[in-house]
């Protein structure tokens, strides 16, 4: 399968919104027993072909939550206090959660890399979710993500044709 350009994703992914809800909402329902082994199959095939560097859409458009564990590891990499790196960075939002205060993220540079890779937040490190155990409970994310990476697009698009429902 041909990756989708960025600019061609957010409609690719809008075209498919309503046909991928339907497929997730059947697979909550009756959830394959082998799921958790087809869709790491599924992201490790895409990510064998896939250079997140050539994108960082991700990076580009949305932010991470940080959890205090995230915070902790940031904030001593860059020696500075926790609450400083707060201040510096962080906002929180209407789930009271800490996330990012302005996107793109601040530690992304020119080249796409990371600042901050060794010690990026857990949803960084897991992004986009697609080879989670339990996929079945996380469909909520990856509609969001669908329209953001590619990467996610390609797999959901895989694992509609390896698993009709």
């Amino acid at each position: 399968m041909l990756k989708p350009s960025l600019n061609d994703l957010e409609k690719l992914a809008k075209d498919k919104q309503l046909e991928n809800k339907k497929y997730f909402d059947k697979l909550k329902k009756k959830t394959p027993k082998n799921l958790d082994y087809v869709m790491q199959d599924l992201h490790d095939a895409e990510f064998k072909k896939t250079d997140c560097l050539e994108c960082a859409n991700c990076c580009k458009t949305t932010g991470p939550l940080f959890t205090s564990a995230d915070i902790e590891r940031i904030s001593k990499h860059l020696r500075q206090k926790p609450q400083q790196f707060i201040d510096q960075y962080l906002r929180i939002d209407e789930d009271k959660d800490y996330v990012l205060q302005t996107v793109p993220c601040s530690f992304l540079d020119i080249d796409n890399t990371c600042f901050i890779y060794d010690v990026r937040p857990k949803a960084c490190r897991e992004f986009p979710h697609t080879d989670r155990k339990k996929f079945q409970q996380i469909t909520d994310i990856t509609l969001k993500n669908i329209p953001i990476c590619p990467a996610a697009y390609n797999i959901v698009e895989e694992m509609k044709k390896k698993m009709p429902l």
